[in-house]
């Protein structure tokens, strides 16, 4: 190859590839800025979401799970257990439920702020209440406690899985 042709291979401008990660893809739209009224009209037709819904669900898991641990194993103690960590895990969540919607906040970093505020509230809530229940509880199954609040905290995704279809549902798809 020449040395002009080398120069005109270098001046010239990169062709972006399909499968290039930071090239445009083929048939992609252009991003475009929505007006203030498209996005309040957007977001108006979002359904409205509660995370008290998710503490509810959780709470009711909890529920199920003792009812379940009692009905096949016929020992209180673990029905016990079970409802001591679905409260580990329900009490700690409706306290950050509360504390994150009881105001307002315009600013991002405030939101940002007050949520990792409220997320460590709830992990240190957690471990006191699992220390007060390990210490006070004689016969604590620890197989019941832990398996129901791994599902309490599982329900997460149901919640979200549920939010989801009942978007796309609503949406005609």
């Amino acid at each position: 190859m020449s040395p002009e042709n080398l120069r005109a291979r270098d001046n010239a401008a990169p062709q972006a590839r399909p499968d290039d990660a930071w090239g445009d893809e083929v048939g992609e739209e252009p991003f475009k800025v929505l007006s203030r009224e498209e996005a309040q009209s957007l977001r108006a037709g979002w359904p409205k979401w509660s995370p008290w819904r998710l503490v509810m669900v959780q709470a009711l898991a909890g529920v199920v799970m003792a009812a379940l641990w009692w009905l096949f194993t016929q020992e209180s103690s673990k029905a016990w257990s079970a409802l001591c960590g679905a409260i580990a895990v329900v009490v700690p969540n409706g306290l950050m439920a509360w504390g994150a919607t009881r105001r307002t906040v315009t600013d991002a970093g405030a939101a940002l702020l007050s949520m990792m505020f409220w997320e460590s509230v709830k992990i240190l809530l957690a471990i006191a209440i699992l220390v007060v229940v390990a210490k006070r509880v004689a016969d604590l199954s620890w197989l019941a406690m832990l398996v129901t609040m791994i599902l309490c905290l599982k329900v997460n995704w149901l919640v979200l899985l549920t939010r989801g279809r009942s978007t796309s549902i609503s949406d005609g798809n």
